[in-house]
């Protein structure tokens, strides 16, 4: 299975932005298609956008639709949600994984994830 770390998390002001990073040290992260995902405490994991291998496809739940922007640099190994006009109810902890985005279905290792907190 693939392995991912994610990085970038910290507080940000409601309204301010914010990018992550999904890296796969030892993988070839250009092979799968990764989906970032977000969970709070007492809630279900969310699925939050995906990209296709190749960058050319990205999936976007409504909630997030127009305020994120999923890219990938396949050259660098890297994957990054670039998360803007944030809102309080962005607050969760963030995780990438290798993902079937059509389907928001999972099947990498999950990592540590990244906490990201919305708060003035």
């Amino acid at each position: 299975q693939v392995k991912v770390v994610e990085s970038g998390g910290g507080l940000v002001q409601p309204g301010g932005s914010l990018r992550l990073s999904c890296a796969a040290p030892g993988f070839t992260l250009a092979d799968y298609a990764i989906g970032w995902f977000r969970q709070v405490p007492g809630k279900e994991r969310e699925g939050v956008s995906c990209i296709s291998d190749s960058g050319d496809i990205t999936y976007y739940t409504d909630s997030v639709k127009g305020r994120f922007i999923i890219t990938r640099d396949n050259a660098k190994n890297t994957v990054y949600p670039q998360m803007n006009r944030l809102k309080a109810d962005d607050t969760a902890v963030y995780y990438c994984v290798t993902t079937l985005c059509a389907s928001w279905t999972t099947y990498g290792a999950w990592g540590q994830g990244t906490q990201v907190t919305v708060s003035s």
